[in-house]
């Protein structure tokens, strides 16, 4: 029974195949995806209201161990405890966005909402860059610092951590959740904040471990409102890539690669903030070129790109002259708020090879099902039996759906040659079974 428009958008990726449970990311991808958030993790320990942080957790650790007598040993199983209660809480924020992710698919589709989330970003964004105040009740600051002895304090303090510092740390996590619940990944939602709180907690459970010849930690200041403003900026960029998809190609990456020019320009040499070690102007300025390589890369990128696919909206007539000129057809079922299908279209689809296999031997059809409610589209929803977005749907030269072939994830330029030219082969008989 094939679904609606609405129903299609519930997720970005289904586990229909097994194809679809890599999720959005996965391979170098993935790899570099984790170690970003991994080291914005530890980055957050650099904000005002972790830093403080520091010496209470230092200090309550050497109290427990010293209380049990075990010393070194004992200090490190209250460490692990501690990150445990942290990766607990963040995880489940995770889990919880990503099994919401079919509500928040639909909901990507307006772009009232898509503005909405992005105000909210700037809005907080805006807090971390001083122009106002986001500050928690006393009282409920009070209780979640509150000591507990044994290692269910540990693990106390990790699970309440996350309240402690949510002034700081909260508009960073609440994109990164709006993100993982747009992709709809339950497994990947745990990974990413199990990956972030790995990054949280990794260095105060080291401080911890060595508090006994710790010496002194660099004393607070300007370098620290530097790094608020540091998460101000990807704040920017989260609101920023929420609203690509209301911008016309090639404007979406255009903008973003302008945030990246003013981060740069701002940290490196606009903000004055000062810092009482030596390495710091030289941090400053390592920023600002990171983010001006970035912004030229991604603006000339854009405007140098070869030319993509060439797509042609469904209707049967092409269908049918397809089968007379006995070439087979591809059809993408597309929604742009499908982070999945933006990076089959960006990479993969404007991959040379790609283009020239498509051009000399294929018909490509797209089916964009952003917005919905088009009769046409929904009944071929139906026939085809789609699930969700991304899929690619493999017809042979007689209008048969090769099923083995049927892409439901982000496929690399390489791999999807692949299944083009396997295409071309003579269909198999199993593949015409049971076919719309």
């Amino acid at each position: 029974m094939g679904l609606p428009v609405e129903s299609v958008s519930i997720k970005a990726t289904e586990p229909a195949e097994a194809s679809r449970a890599q999720g959005p990311l996965h391979g170098w991808a993935m790899l570099w995806t984790l170690l970003g958030i991994f080291a914005g993790g530890m980055a957050l320990n650099l904000t005002p209201c972790i830093y403080p942080l520091i010496p209470i957790t230092v200090s309550y650790f050497g109290g427990q161990a010293a209380r049990g007598g075990q010393g070194q040993s004992k200090l490190i199983v209250h460490g692990l405890c501690y990150m445990l209660g942290l990766s607990v809480t963040n995880s489940a924020l995770g889990v919880v966005a990503a099994l919401t992710g079919g509500l928040m698919g639909a909901i990507l589709q307006n772009p009232v909402v898509l503005l909405v989330i992005a105000a909210i970003l700037v809005c907080f964004a805006a807090s971390l860059f001083d122009f106002w105040e986001l500050r928690l009740p006393g009282g409920l600051t009070q209780a979640a610092a509150k000591s507990y002895t044994g290692y269910f304090g540990s693990l106390f303090m990790g699970l309440t951590l996350g309240v402690v510092a949510a002034p700081c740390i909260g508009p960073f996590i609440l994109g990164l959740l709006t993100w993982v619940a747009s992709m709809g990944s339950p497994w990947l939602g745990f990974i990413i904040f199990f990956t972030l709180s790995l990054g949280l907690g990794l260095p105060l459970f080291f401080l911890a471990i060595f508090s006994g010849q710790l010496k002194k930690l660099p004393r607070s200041g300007g370098w620290m409102i530097w790094v608020r403003k540091v998460m101000g900026w990807v704040l920017i960029a989260m609101a920023v890539h929420f609203i690509r998809s209301m911008l016309p190609d090639p404007l979406d990456v255009i903008v973003m690669g302008v945030v990246a020019l003013a981060a740069g320009l701002h940290l490196g040499w606009f903000e004055r903030s000062q810092a009482n070690f030596r390495a710091f102007p030289a941090l400053k300025i390592s920023v600002g070129i990171v983010c001006l390589i970035l912004a030229a890369f991604l603006i000339t990128s854009r405007v140098m790109r070869s030319p993509g696919v060439s797509w042609k909206p469904y209707s049967e007539e092409i269908i049918a002259e397809a089968q007379k000129r006995s070439k087979p057809v591809i059809i993408d079922f597309y929604a742009t708020w499908c982070t999945p299908c933006r990076e089959l279209e960006e990479v993969t689809f404007h991959d040379a090879a790609v283009v020239q296999h498509a051009e000399r031997d294929f018909v490509m059809i797209k089916v964009d099902v952003t917005k919905g409610g088009n009769p046409l589209y929904e009944s071929l929803l139906q026939q085809y039996n789609i699930k969700g977005v991304p899929t690619i749907v493999f017809l042979d030269v007689y209008g048969k759906e090769r099923h083995d072939l049927r892409l439901a994830d982000y496929l690399v330029p390489d791999q999807f040659i692949e299944r083009m030219v396997e295409l071309k082969k003579s269909p198999p008989v199993k593949s015409v079974k049971g076919n719309p």
